[in-house]
């Protein structure tokens, strides 16, 4: 066995650990970072990249078969299944290169191509190794849950892990689970020539508004993709090409492929977190607000510390690790200003307090806030009118925000740094944007706070009156 004393031991090479390792090295701290699977994690591989690859697949066929109304004639996409994943192939080997093993090797990183486990509270070992480091970072994320379905153990079907590599494009794709996962692979393959049936247990996206989630719906209605709600999946049935999923309510859904898309699980059974004294819940690892585990010298951090399961919350941690291991600074793990996206067309984004969050808190003292689409001249001209922004106001200060539309993801990113920051409505109201653009939705619903405070009083009026008799 060879023994390591590093500063440093990252375990998991996902966009929280890479964060990590990154920062602390170029900081002066000896850093060990391992990684048993993949370089990159989920997101790089299974998750974000490759999923948004196969929307752009997507939206790039939608495209053509909806042009008309800019003047050009619709024609029936021709989509090479095979193709649009040697795209998404293509999109992964681009960014691959940034989260390489000799990427980090060269930023001075001892990468080491094994799994950790924990062999007492201050040691890990990983292969040939046994480390001991000052400190210690969780950084495995999570994994598809696959939940015991009677008949799923005999029946082939795909997760976002497999999902990618597959090459035959189904005739008519099943997919369990409406959350952002199944939503979003579920409308990029009905516009790659599927059929799609989405089976969700409860609502789908309930983690969202649902006046927002109507705005989803009513597209996905349009694009012909069936949405069965309340459906809980009892038993599944069939083969390879003939997949039944059976409902507990008696619905019966027929399908070609079957992809399970219900949540994740974190990744934590080959750590022997025992070994260590790290206590877990049902989530995962049990960590307080400085994201410290039971055994002080370990913190655990993005999904495998079963909060928010953003690949963007995993980087925030990140900074609050370097700040406490390497500068001994406190960092206190926050949400309220986390936003997050769901990539589907209209995309939705949200930060903050939902509205029915936002009344429960504060009663009375809430504004809710919003301004359509369907009145931006930029939203017009594109033919993206679809979609609404709801601000959540208390006294002047917005404590949630909530997009349905086009570039929802991006235009959420002005409410992140208000709330950040705990900035006020006078702020986003005191901005310039450019016309025409669909940033401009934001100024207007800030506008939508002052307007009534302007040409609804009756003092400002008086006051307008006094001011101009006394003008020169």
């Amino acid at each position: 066995m060879h023994k390591l004393t590093p500063d440093l031991l990252v375990i998991g090479a996902g966009s929280g650990g890479l964060s990590i390792a990154a920062g602390a090295v170029q900081m002066g701290a000896s850093v060990v970072l391992l990684e048993g699977h993949r370089m990159g994690g989920d997101c790089l591989n299974f998750g974000c990249v490759p999923s948004k690859a196969l929307i752009a697949s997507g939206k790039a066929a939608h495209a053509q078969a909806n042009a008309a109304q800019f003047g050009i004639a619709d024609v029936v996409p021709q989509v090479d299944y095979a193709a649009a994943k040697d795209h998404v192939a293509d999109v992964i080997a681009q960014i691959a290169p940034v989260d390489s093993q000799e990427r980090f090797e060269g930023l001075g990183v001892r990468v080491i191509r094994e799994y950790g486990e924990f062999i007492s509270p201050t040691e890990v070992r990983a292969g040939s190794h046994v480390i001991s480091a000052r400190r210690t970072v969780i950084a495995t994320g999570s994994s598809p849950l696959v939940p015991p379905i009677p008949g799923l153990d005999r029946v082939p079907y795909e997760t976002n892990e497999t999902i990618f590599e597959l090459r035959e494009r189904p005739d008519h794709l099943l997919v369990i689970g409406g959350g952002p996962i199944g939503m979003e692979l579920a409308q990029a393959h009905r516009r790659l020539g599927c059929a799609v049936t989405v089976i969700e247990g409860e609502k789908v996206l309930s983690q969202d508004d649902p006046e927002m989630v109507e705005v989803v719906r009513a597209r996905f209605d349009a694009e012909g993709i069936a949405i069965e709600e309340a459906a809980l999946a009892a038993e599944i049935t069939g083969k390879a090409g003939a997949i039944e999923v059976v409902a507990k309510d008696g619905r019966v859904f027929k399908g070609s492929h079957l992809l399970m898309a219900v949540g994740r699980k974190a990744n934590i059974d080959r750590l022997n977190l025992e070994a260590a004294g790290i206590e877990t819940t049902r989530r995962g690892i049990k960590v307080d607000a400085s994201l410290r585990t039971s055994n002080r010298r370990v913190h655990a951090i993005g999904d495998v510390a079963g909060g928010l399961q953003f690949t963007h919350v995993a980087g925030y941690q990140a900074g609050l690790i370097i700040r406490q291991a390497l500068l001994g600074l406190p960092a206190k793990n926050r949400t309220d200003h986390i936003p997050w996206a769901t990539y589907t067309d209209p995309e939705l984004a949200h930060i903050g307090l939902t509205e029915a969050q936002a009344r429960d808190t504060h009663g009375g003292n809430l504004e809710v806030l919003r301004f359509p689409y369907n009145h931006n001249d930029r939203a017009i001209a594109e033919r993206k009118t679809t979609g609404l922004i709801k601000v959540m106001v208390v006294r002047g200060r917005p404590v949630g925000a909530s997009i349905a539309g086009a570039q929802a993801g991006e235009l959420i990113s002005l409410w992140a740094l208000v709330i950040a920051n705990k900035l006020k409505m006078k702020h986003v109201a005191g901005m310039v944007a450019p016309y025409p653009t669909l940033g401009e939705i934001n100024k207007r619903v800030a506008g939508a706070y002052f307007s009534p405070r302007l040409f609804d009083s009756a003092m400002v009026k008086w006051v307008v009156r006094l001011v101009q008799r006394w003008l020169p």
